[in-house]
């Protein structure tokens, strides 16, 4: 179980530290709408993760036994996601605002404090489980969970372990502002404000750390 947890730690901070979703979630919360719509969003990013570990456990079973082919292909899914990750972070490097530019926004952000609670929840969940990053962090923390042969109550935990972590920026904002109110809105636009200008260097640093991390480790699987 403590190695497991030890695995999923990195992707779940990984998913965790995604700009653009907690950017989302304070422009929700700041929108007349924002009872209803956040504790919706928070809803379906949850669910999202949810549904990812869920049905990567199900596809990896096997996977803790080591000569299986399960679990070579869990390796190789790693290797695979390691160096993409790694060639992410040179793009993402490349591409950060020079000095003075202001951070480009995906086009959905401007159009939030027009969506109903339903469109919310499928927001949440794309952003946790269609996004590429969050879904290939999802998938190797799921992969490590199946390598690590725990019974059904610990795969239980250990994925409610990594979607709690996940969910952590978000969930937790959002509980911020039901409890806080208006009180809310000052912190999480600092937040907010240098999420966006840092967004690039942010996901440079994830991409580069978490890369290199499923690549070794995918590497040494596969020489064992």
């Amino acid at each position: 179980m403590g190695q497991a947890i030890g695995d999923l730690l990195p992707s779940a901070i990984g998913v965790a530290l995604s700009p653009i979703p907690i950017i989302a979630v304070i422009l929700i919360l700041a929108t007349p709408k924002a009872r209803s719509n956040g504790p919706a969003f928070a809803l379906g990013w949850v669910l999202g993760l949810i549904v990812v570990s869920v049905i990567v456990l199900l596809i990896a079973g096997g996977a803790d036994e080591p000569d299986s082919n399960a679990s070579d292909s869990v390796h190789v899914g790693k290797v695979v996601i390691g160096v993409v990750f790694l060639l992410l972070a040179a793009k993402e490097w490349r591409a950060r605002p020079q000095p003075g530019e202001e951070a480009e926004m995906p086009k959905f952000m401007s159009a939030l404090d027009q969506i109903a609670p339903g469109k919310s929840i499928v927001l949440g969940a794309a952003l946790s489980a269609v996004n590429p990053k969050n879904l290939a962090l999802t998938m190797a923390a799921a992969a490590s969970i199946a390598q690590a042969g725990l019974s059904g109550g610990g795969t239980t935990v250990a994925v409610a372990v990594f979607v709690i972590l996940g969910s952590l920026t978000v969930v937790g904002p959002v509980l911020y502002f039901m409890i806080a109110g208006e009180r809310a809105a000052a912190p999480l636009a600092s937040i907010k404000e240098f999420m966006s200008a840092h967004n690039a260097v942010i996901m440079m640093v994830l991409f580069l750390v978490l890369g290199a991390k499923l690549l070794g480790n995918g590497i040494a699987g596969l020489s064992d």
